[in-house]
């Protein structure tokens, strides 16, 4: 089957579906279609489950057994349609079946005798006129599926003018704003590049001829707004009346009855029941969504909606709870969502980092970079007022931007290579304006890692509120220095020098609408960009297909909102086939994957379900933790003892030095990063790639990261220096030199050993060089022991280990003969992190978290006899085996159990029957990789 998540043809009914593995630990295929659902992430009692859509599920029964009966009931004119839509050879590439069966239902719903409707009921949205929704993920065919409709609406209508209630010839199409707007005029059937051509809709010419009488208006919802007084006007008139407004806003289509309206991305039109409270905030306006459908209830009045098909990728409508928990609409007949476009190939597939290589978030137990906005440090910089632009981003941010822009860049050469005409484009998606502000500085001037990413000229910054004025056609508040940067991109843009004069004679807010909507197309304004900052997550009808590459540096409070974010980087680049042998032995031609690389956006963040009146969350799902035979060579043993006896012998450990070093910490900076494709809240560990650091040694020569350092340096310094700025840069080059070589930079041996590794955590901290941290003195006790071996049960063995059951997180493991590791901390995801990681493959043989093996020490503490119980075993592929602990905070107690521990280690080396053992304490997450490099 290959590496990849693509199961199903595009053109074909679903036949197979990824589900998460029992237990967790990726992903399982199943044998049939994926039911229609969706998914509820609850932090308040950290649950995931899947809300199933039993009404579509229904329906596609319904569907499938009236299609099987040669479409029942139908006029001959769709019989016409569907015939030729399913007529592979009509067209260079066949409709997807998502289409197919979008407007199968559709029809299925309007003309299928009532036989196949029985039982079926469809709610509405409280409204007088009936609306009708297909579901359909970001990049599968939407405005496709809506030329179909216009195609099957008005060639029924002409032909059968009395079945007035089933068919229009005047539809109005409400879009969500301007750009899409102007995406939807190919569905003018007079216009030029119109879909009705492009895809062949039409059987013959003569029906051709025919759809060119249809009525079709398309407008941005906010034609729909009430007409504003003007506040000058010396004659106030009354309130429009709706006969008025109606003849305003449909033109030609007002003099029709019975029309049908079209809304484009639905889930910004809806009514919100009087009983439900919902605050505007920046994701969500209340007055958008209920203006758009106050206006359609007011040309309802006037001249009727017969129907109203909605079409949407996610829609969701809030339900006025904390954290606004969306519901998915009533009225949804048709579903092919955001998972079902993935294994169809339909769109990229989203890659969320898996492994980090640094202490996991300590609430969550995800890697940082998974979202980095719940790291303390990010988000209290991010949120404060006030920040200016210069200001450095946060570490953990820059260290983030050089590892995602060492994969950018490999792309970019990639992509230049194979002779594309724009390169690829890395999306930012921020918290606020000031943030947007700090990133696009971080990149035009120089402190981000790659030089390729300082391009002012192919960097965009999107003031959201001048793109929203854009949006509705209204200017906004002036400011000559955005204004000026919009115009040196349109004038380094490779457009063509007429086409280029007659932007820059339009409104500043065309130019900012007319680059992000060129954004990789060929030839226009935006056609260079390569790195895209934008608060909002633009608008739905950004479609540009060159985007590989997301930061999200912003809280994100709903899964809906992580995959309206990812959808912007979702649409494909090509449409390359290759033949696969599909898991059930069929060989299928299936879409080559494309992937886009994400960082901070969390695809199975956990939403919040709380709110008065809900049912009790369902039992947490549990994990089964169990040892597995069939993995043998993984199994580790050790003695077991009744009895430890200590005496604590203190010893001081003192460091001499004068001046405290400046300590790196690997295990807060991310060299390499590890991605996963992501679908349904899971992760598939089985399809893992790497974005590693190491592979670019030429970026990360010594004397360039040097001068680096002193220029951070002299930013901070040069203001309040009276003497030469030249002789002050001089001097700092030299003092950091000489800092970089000597001992005072401690950095753990494994990076003296590694030259280059070492140059990289240099390039990752030089903030931290600069500020100089400080080390202190540790104190330790150091104790004796006696032990005593249980005789009924004197060795211990993982493959003992009886199978359990836990709710608690949990992750899969490759080298333990233990299927799951049990996460109850940070730190114990980062030591098994470490451990599995493709560095340690040479050092670590097997390992078991100790948790149900039943090994433990006895130990004397106040009196009593106590049990200690390690956190690790360690089998090492020197032979050894290291007993590892990972401790914060060390007590006088700490230091009773580590006393006997290490007596009882040196029996057991003694006795040699368990071959060599070693015990260590890590109290600093740097030291887990130099503690088993030492002794692996």
């Amino acid at each position: 089957m290959g590496n990849s998540l693509i199961i199903n043809s595009p053109y074909e009914c679903p036949t197979h579906y990824w589900t998460p593995k029992r237990g967790g630990g990726g992903l399982d295929l199943v044998s049939s279609r994926r039911p229609a659902g969706y998914e509820i992430f609850d932090t308040r009692h950290n649950t995931h489950r899947t809300e199933s859509l039993d009404l579509v599920n229904q329906i596609r029964g319904r569907v499938d057994q009236w299609r099987a009966d040669d479409y029942a009931g139908i006029t001959s004119v769709t019989r016409n349609l569907l015939a030729h839509w399913n007529d592979k050879s009509a067209r260079m590439l066949p409709f997807y079946f998502c289409q197919l069966e979008a407007i199968e239902t559709l029809i299925w719903w309007t003309e299928a005798p009532n036989s196949y409707k029985q039982g079926i009921h469809l709610p509405n949205d409280g409204g007088e006129w009936r609306r009708l929704c297909s579901k359909m993920a970001t990049g599968s065919g939407k405005t496709t599926v809506m030329a179909m409709i216009i195609t099957w609406q008005v060639l029924n209508a002409l032909a059968y003018p009395k079945r007035n209630k089933d068919f229009s010839r005047a539809i109005f199409i409400v879009a969500p704003g301007l750009t899409v707007k102007e995406r939807l005029q190919v569905l003018l059937p007079s216009g030029p590049n119109n879909y009705y051509d492009e895809f062949v809709l039409c059987p013959n010419d003569a029906l051709r001829q025919k759809l060119n009488q249809a009525e079709v208006l398309i407008e941005n919802w906010h034609t729909l707004m009430p007409l504003k007084q003007s506040e000058k006007s010396v004659v106030k008139k009354g309130a429009e009346s709706d006969k008025a407004f109606c003849r305003r806003v449909l033109g030609k289509l007002f003099n029709y009855k019975d029309i049908v309206v079209i809304n484009d991305e639905a889930h910004h039109a809806y009514r919100i029941p009087a009983d439900i409270k919902v605050k505007k905030d920046d994701d969500f306006d209340p007055e958008e969504a209920t203006r758009w459908i106050e206006g359609l209830d007011r040309i309802n009045k006037e001249i009727r909606i017969q129907k109203c098909f909605d079409l949407s990728a996610t829609p969701f409508a809030p339900t006025g709870r904390t954290n606004t928990e969306q519901g998915l609409f009533d009225w949804i007949l048709s579903d092919f969502g955001l998972n079902d476009a993935i294994e169809a190939g339909l769109v990229k597939t989203p890659r969320v980092v898996v492994r980090d290589g640094i202490i996991p978030d300590t609430s969550t137990l995800k890697p940082k970079l998974y979202h980095l906005y719940r790291d303390d440090a990010v988000k209290d910089d991010f949120a404060r007022r006030g920040a200016e632009e210069h200001e450095p981003l946060p570490l953990l941010v820059q260290q983030a931007y050089t590892l995602l822009g060492a994969d950018w860049r490999e792309a970019a050469k990639l992509w230049s290579d194979a002779g594309h005409n724009s390169p690829p484009v890395m999306l930012t998606v921020c918290n606020k304006t000031e943030t947007a502000a700090r990133i696009e500085y971080f990149f035009n001037n120089g402190d981000c890692h790659w030089p390729e990413l300082k391009a002012p000229l192919k960097t965009l910054r999107v003031d959201s509120k001048v793109l929203e004025k854009a949006e509705i056609g209204e200017s906004a508040t002036a400011d000559k220095d955005y204004e000026a940067k919009l115009i040196s991109i349109i004038d380094a843009s490779p457009m063509a020098s007429d086409k280029k004069d007659k932007l820059l004679s339009e409104k500043k807010e065309q130019y900012l609408r007319e680059i992000v909507d060129t954004v990789g197309k060929p030839d226009t304004a935006g056609s260079n960009l390569q790195n895209v900052i934008s608060v909002a997550m633009l608008s739905e009808g950004w479609d540009a297909k060159n985007v590989t590459h997301i930061m999200g540096l912003r809280a994100f409070t709903s899964q809906l909102l992580c995959e309206q974010v990812i959808g912007r980087g979702l649409r494909r680049v090509g449409y390359d086939t290759e033949t696969v042998i599909g898991p059930d032995g069929v060989e299928r031609q299936l879409f080559t994957p494309e992937y886009v690389n994400i960082f901070g956006v969390p695809l199975s963040i956990f939403q919040d379900d709380s709110g008065d009146g809900t049912a009790p969350p369902p039992p947490k799902p549990s994990t089964q933790i169990a040892s597995m035979l069939e993995r043998g060579n993984l199994e580790i043993k050790w003695p077991n003892v009744l009895r430890v006896d200590s005496i604590i012998k203190p010893k001081l450990v003192v460091d001499f030095n004068a001046v405290l070093p400046l300590k790196l910490d690997p295990s807060r900076i991310p060299l390499s990063v590890e991605l996963a494709p992501a679908i349904g809240g899971a992760t598939n560990w089985d399809m893992i790639s790497e974005i590693d650091l190491e592979k670019l040694p030429e970026e990360f020569r010594l004397q360039r990261l040097i001068f680096k350092a002193a220029q951070k340096a002299f930013m901070q310094t040069s203001t309040g220096y009276k003497g030469s700025k030249e002789y002050l840069a001089f001097q700092l080059i030299k003092i950091i030199e000489e800092f970089v070589k000597t001992n005072k930079l401690e950095i753990p041996s494994i990076f003296h050993q590694e030259p280059l590794k070492k140059r990289i955590l240099i390039a990752l901290s030089i903030d931290l060089i600069v500020e100089h941290l400080m080390r202190y003195l540790v104190e330790q006790n150091e104790e004796s022991l006696e032990l005593i071996y249980d005789e009924e049960n004197p060795i211990g063995s993982t493959a003992n280990m009886r199978t359990w059951y836990t709710t608690k997180p949990c992750q899969p493991t490759t080298k333990s003969q233990i299927n799951n590791l049990v996460v109850d901390a940070a730190w114990e995801a980062h030591v098994a992190n470490v451990i599995e990681s493709p560095q340690m493959k040479e050092v670590v043989d097997a390992y078991a978290k100790n948790d149900h093996l039943g090994f433990f020490i006895y130990y004397m503490w106040n009196g009593s006899k106590r049990k200690y119980i390690p956190d690790y075993l360690i089998k090492l592929a020197s032979g050894k085996t290291l007993l590892l602990e990972v401790k914060g905070q060390v007590t006088e107690q700490e230091e009773a159990k580590w006393s006997v521990t290490r007596k009882l280690i040196a029996a057991i080396n003694e006795q040699k029957s368990f071959g060599q053992w070693e015990f260590e304490v890590v109290t600093d997450m740097a030291k887990v990789q130099d503690v088993l490099l030492k002794h692996g």
